[in-house]
């Protein structure tokens, strides 16, 4: 049960980030806050974790195979549309609400592992899709709001999700196709050259599209550099856990963060929460639990 110990730390310390890249999304944009995550991120893991689990575990350097570098981009690519979406999710509703529709992810998991990994889903899992799908459904159906609002608040929270899941099985994918006897290397290496290529590309993003943000972000660095090793140490342990079981097991263990979310809600962010968006989140809840069980 080490990966969910593994998970249990990483989802407080992403609760943590995104109630960072949140309070930041006013003044660095949508895409600026998403990138510190990665920017100020990566040098933790190159230059602390990386070095510790060489030293401390007596590892070399890995030598990936070609199927590592599809799996990685693919993990990659997916988490920037991820977190760029989930902020957006955050814009549109409440913090916890917003977390409610992302955390769909696990089932989605479920679902992407059968395509694209072979894994077959049980009675239980099938129940565990249908509750928290009606979950996410119960949430949605805001009384008196407007109706391409909420339609639309839903559908970015769910693509999210989406897009959270793929992630999960294309960094699952490169841990694995490593085939390294110590899951510790393979999962800390591939953190690494996952945060370098994400780095790359949004930092070239920005500055031929924003290079104001850039500047921003430059200006911001105290957040930011607490937000980004909250993500590299999140990323990290996350890692670790899907080096040891299933993705489906770490990423519907992380729902715990729907109630680490309602904290930051009432208590930071102070902002409600209703009876029927409560409701809602028992439903994911339980929906993900027996996804847990099915597994």
């Amino acid at each position: 049960m080490l990966w969910a110990v593994f998970t249990l730390i990483a989802a407080a310390a992403q609760t943590a980030r995104n109630a960072m890249q949140r309070s930041l999304t006013a003044s660095l944009g949508t895409v600026g806050a998403t990138h510190v995550r990665f920017l100020f991120g990566f040098p933790f893991a190159l230059f602390l974790f990386l070095p510790g689990v060489m030293f401390f575990g007596g590892y070399d350097l890995p030598h990936p195979p070609p199927i590592y570098w599809a799996w990685i981009v693919a993990g990659a690519l997916t988490q920037i549309g991820a977190t760029a979406t989930m902020l957006a999710a955050m814009n549109e509703r409440s913090f916890v609400v917003a977390y409610a529709y992302i955390k769909t992810e696990p089932v989605q998991v479920a679902l992407f592992g059968l395509i694209f990994l072979g894994d077959k889903l049980t009675p239980l899992a099938t129940a565990a899709i249908l509750i928290g799908t009606a979950g996410v459904i119960v949430m949605s159906l805001k009384p008196g709001a407007s109706q391409v609002s909420t339609v639309r608040s839903t559908v970015i929270g769910i693509f999210s999700g989406s897009l959270f899941a793929l992630s999960a099985v294309g960094y699952r994918g490169a841990i694995l196709s490593l085939a390294l006897p110590q899951f510790v290397m393979a999962a800390t290496f591939t953190l690494v050259v996952g945060l370098l290529l994400q780095a790359a590309l949004l930092s070239a993003y920005l500055a031929w599209r924003e290079p104001g943000a850039l500047r921003a972000i430059a200006r911001a660095w105290k957040p930011s550099l607490f937000a980004g090793f909250m993500g590299a140490f999140a990323s990290e342990f996350w890692f670790l856990g899907c080096g040891i079981t299933i993705a489906a097991n770490v990423r519907t263990l992380a729902l715990v963060e729907v109630l680490f979310a309602q904290g930051v809600t009432r208590f930071i962010f102070k902002q409600p929460i209703s009876p029927r968006e409560g409701f809602g989140i028992v439903l994911v809840v339980i929906g993900v639990a027996l996804l847990v069980w099915a597994y």
